[in-house]
């Protein structure tokens, strides 16, 4: 029973418990040696710090929708609560004023989530930003002029590929870490929902009552 209650936390642990176990064996079978040891995978690391932090706000996020919906299942909701603050908005209100109301909660509802998907969408800025410095780092090394003398073509090799490979590896960590983070997402979202569908229903039945 207990498990049930915390229902969107267990989503939300096994999606992130089976995204680390993937990359955890990406890890060991040595994949991400290319990204950790690529250049400039300062870029990469800071990506991935971004992405840390979001995923943090949402499972905080999702932490407060969870324990506020077995809030409401329990039809005990807390003053400071969103339920508990919506109920004492609507105690006595009319139908029209609590559709209002309602209407108001939920755009703070959705308001509230947004930054999750804003910083989702920040990982794929910057693995694009990446691929630029990237594309600059390999054509800074390139110079025409000196294309037909040989000692001069593999230092401008070099440089290509080193570019190159920032561009790739940043925009590879970029795509990766906004698909887990949307995911993620999407189980805020669907408790939001959730939370808000709860929340009016009950206001409705106290009314009512």
């Amino acid at each position: 029973m207990a498990l049930y209650n915390y229902l969107l936390i267990v989503r939300f642990a096994l999606v992130n418990i089976i995204a680390t176990g993937l990359l955890a064996a990406a890890w060991i079978q040595g994949w991400l040696d290319g990204v950790l040891g690529a250049h400039l995978v300062e870029l990469s690391a800071l990506i991935f710090m971004v992405f840390l932090y979001g995923l943090g706000l949402c499972g905080a996020k999702v932490y407060r929708h969870s324990v506020e919906l077995n809030a409401i299942k329990e039809d005990a909701p807390g003053p400071d609560s969103r339920a508990g603050k919506y109920l004492a908005e609507i105690s006595g209100a009319e139908s029209g004023s609590r559709t209002l109301l309602a209407s108001a909660m939920r755009l703070k509802l959705t308001d509230n989530i947004v930054a999750v998907r804003q910083i989702a969408n920040s990982l794929v800025l910057l693995g694009l930003i990446g691929t630029v410095i990237g594309f600059i780092i390999a054509l800074s090394g390139v110079d025409p002029q000196a294309a037909s003398e040989v000692e001069s073509v593999a230092a401008m090799v070099s440089t290509l590929i080193s570019g190159m490979s920032v561009a790739m590896n940043t925009t590879l960590v970029g795509a990766v870490l906004y698909v887990w983070l949307s995911v993620n997402y999407g189980i805020l979202t669907s408790g939001t929902v959730d939370l808000l569908t709860r929340i009016i229903k009950l206001g409705e039945d106290r009314a009512r009552a």
